[in-house]
């Protein structure tokens, strides 16, 4: 009874329920009353199975609810990244702002230019 599907664990929890009908029936027909049906050893054993099939299918079920929530948050975090990349591109369209490095190489660049221009003018 080691198995971790749900299946398995439902069909044996059925079997185990059958069996617990028929013993309580029997003993039923020999005129027991409730509380020696209680104590008979078998029904104890049968009742304790039950109770363990339905504590393994509480664990499956927690467990299927939790994979569903990950692949849920995963699911939003896949989406949450497109996005983000989606947004990349359209920052990159929108001038970037440039480093102090090259700020200064502008300038230089500039500053060239204007000298140029400069000379071009004083010799016209």
């Amino acid at each position: 009874m080691a198995s971790k599907d749900k299946v398995a664990r439902d069909i044996q929890k059925i079997q185990w329920e059958s069996m617990l009908s028929r013993r309580l029936a029997v003993l039923g027909e020999k005129g027991l009353e409730p509380k020696e049906i209680a104590r008979d050893a078998v029904i104890r054993k049968i009742r304790a199975e039950i109770r363990k099939i339905s504590a393994r299918l509480r664990v499956i079920d927690n467990r299927q609810k939790k994979l569903e929530e990950m692949a849920e948050t995963k699911a939003e975090k896949m989406s949450v990244s497109k996005e983000k990349k989606t947004g990349k591109a359209k920052s990159s369209e929108e001038p970037q702002e440039m480093s102090k490095r090259q700020q200064k190489i502008e300038k230089k660049l500039e500053k060239k230019k204007e000298k140029k221009q400069g000379r071009n003018t004083d010799q016209d």
